[in-house]
């Protein structure tokens, strides 16, 4: 039974994702701005998650490693001098929509599993796929952004040990589903 929530609920979160893909890109007729909708939504989850869940060490561990993310990527930006792709400004490096939405992919992951944390992380390497494609940063300015992302949450975030909430759905049924991470 727990495989088969887990699938229903991996189901579901894949095929949010999709439509929060496809959607923007259509709609606003590009990758950039897809990936821009999508570095907002996954902080933006990730704190709805804590709230949902009434979890409040978890808002203040997503909190803290924000604040270390942002300020360690906007010491570099404004300290390393580095030409965009695009040649619009020196702040290349690293990218902060991508260091933004891997904190929030890897707290997603680290407090609340894997069930939530590969949409995440598929979600927050689509972002850094947009801003290499829309030359906005280079590889290595996404890629330093993600570790910098990563390494923020790892360094604050614990295991959630209290129930969640999810929404469980099959063929002939629906309804709410409560876990707990051990």
């Amino acid at each position: 039974m727990r495989n088969f929530i887990f699938r229903v609920n991996a189901s579901f979160m894949t095929l949010f994702l999709c439509l929060i893909f496809t959607v923007p890109a259509r709609a606003a007729g590009g990758i950039e701005t897809a990936g821009d909708i999508i570095a907002v939504a996954l902080p933006v989850g990730a704190a709805a998650l804590t709230l949902v869940n009434h979890d409040q060490d978890g808002f203040i561990e997503l909190s803290q490693s924000g604040i270390l993310t942002l300020a360690v990527t906007y010491g570099l930006k404004y300290t390393v001098s580095e030409t965009r792709p695009n040649g619009l400004d020196n702040h290349s490096f690293p990218s902060a929509h991508t260091s933004v939405s891997f904190a929030s992919a890897e707290f997603i992951r680290e407090r609340y599993g894997w069930n939530y944390g590969i949409p995440a992380y598929l979600a927050a390497s689509f972002v850094g796929y947009s801003r290499v494609e829309s030359k906005a940063h280079f590889t290595r300015d996404v890629i330093a952004g993600a570790v910098i992302g990563i390494g923020s949450s790892w360094l604050f975030t614990t295991p959630n040990d209290t129930w969640n909430v999810r929404p469980v759905a099959g063929n002939s049924y629906y309804g709410i589903g409560l876990s707990r991470n051990w």
